[in-house]
């Protein structure tokens, strides 16, 4: 199918993540303050969005404690410069099994496995535009980590972020992944037309080649918005990648760590590169107002 360029590009920038890159490089946000102040930081440099995960302050672990988000989220309603929110919620999904002869019982370590209303608990306490939805279960990088994410858990999730009037961003990391997220639609669970993440280059998921990634495109349905990543050095060509596919970009640390080789990258950089070569393409970046106009989002206060 022909490409139809997108001239009006939001840029999301994907704060810390959940991954183990705290101590890969001190730009890496810990604690809600870091997180919060990175966020800030990287709206002021043009993000429209900021997705964001927590970690322990002092081992930069991920984490899922309520007051951790509580606080990134008021910290950031509170700067001078408009962000629309989206948190994750893909942590409680975490399997880790034992050695291939004795799989059971699962490794304490690593092992995060919580019920629905658990794993949504902060969106409901904090209230962001958008939270995550991972539509899928897939073998996740390492030996025996499963990210777990069942059909009838996903729909769970999916009902209540619609009840709470939070928009669900679809995490798609393979084409089954859409082809569900397009179920869950259909079966009234999430909103037409709905938001989706393509998640590209993350093993073992959909690899990062552009014939895999239009494929990703082409299973959207048109009046749905996607947006786009990849991992690493691959990170900028996905932002020219997904603007040249109708798309919109995600970049940030969770996702990359540097900005040249041997050049260890901040957020706000990241965000600032991005914007670049979106307006180097003839397209505009737009900002948190026009994308709640877009998508139709409210934005609100947490409770109290």
């Amino acid at each position: 199918m022909p490409l139809t360029m997108n001239n009006e590009v939001f840029i999301t920038c994907a704060v810390t993540g959940s991954g183990s890159t705290q101590d890969r490089s001190p730009h890496v946000p810990r604690s809600p303050k870091e997180i919060a102040t990175s966020a800030i930081a990287a709206a002021k440099a043009g993000a429209a969005v900021v997705h964001c995960h927590v970690r322990d302050p002092e081992t930069g672990a991920p984490s899922r404690k309520l007051e951790y988000y509580r606080e990134v989220t008021d910290r950031i309603r509170d700067a001078d410069v408009d962000i629309v929110l989206n948190l994750t919620a893909g942590m409680g999904g975490d399997m880790v099994f034992g050695d291939t002869e004795n799989p059971l019982p699962l490794k304490q370590e690593g092992t995060d496995m919580i019920g629905a209303a658990a794993r949504v608990a902060h969106v409901a306490e904090c209230l962001p535009e958008i939270c995550t939805l991972d539509c899928g279960t897939m073998n996740f990088a390492e030996a025996d980590y499963v990210m777990t994410n069942t059909p009838g858990m996903l729909a769970a999730m999916g009902r209540m972020m619609t009840e709470l009037g939070v928009k669900p961003e679809i995490e798609a990391f393979d084409t089954g992944h859409l082809w569900y997220a397009k179920q869950l639609v259909a079966e009234g669970v999430l909103e037409a037309p709905a938001l989706v993440q393509l998640c590209m280059g993350v093993p073992w998921g959909a690899p990062n080649d552009l014939n895999t990634f239009m494929a990703m495109v082409n299973n959207v349905p048109q009046d749905w918005t996607f947006s786009a990543f990849s991992l690493g050095r691959n990170q900028m060509a996905y932002v020219a990648a997904a603007v040249l596919a109708g798309g919109h970009v995600r970049v940030g640390l969770e996702d990359n760590l540097w900005l040249d080789k041997g050049v260890l990258a901040e957020n706000w950089q990241l965000v600032e590169r991005a914007g670049t070569i979106i307006e180097n393409m003839g397209a505009r970046v737009i900002g948190a107002a026009e994308v709640r106009e877009k998508l139709g989002l409210v934005k609100r206060a947490p409770h109290s």
